[in-house]
């Protein structure tokens, strides 16, 4: 659940090396629009090999959800499926 106002991200650098501000950044994006919309961000969003700037939809939580999903979304099975953003 979320917390508002707190960041639950850990990412561990050697003290020699130099950190990713763009990953920072990256990862509050990601945590605002999967709060507000209730989905998961791939590797790399948005610039994910495979989905883009796509997002992914939780897995269904019974036999049920998980039959509907393919007709509602794009998938490439019953458990990872995927949608674009509301713009």
């Amino acid at each position: 659940m979320p917390s508002e106002g707190i960041i639950h991200a850990k990412i561990y650098y050697p003290p020699e090396m130099g950190r990713n501000m763009y990953e920072i950044v990256r990862i509050i994006k990601a945590f605002q629009i999967a709060d507000k919309h209730v989905v998961a961000m791939p590797t790399n969003w948005p610039n994910n090999e495979l989905l883009k700037d796509r997002v992914i939809i939780p897995p269904g939580s019974d036999v049920e959800t998980a039959k509907k999903r393919p007709k509602e979304y794009e998938c490439y099975d019953w458990w990872i499926c995927h949608k674009e953003l509301p713009k």
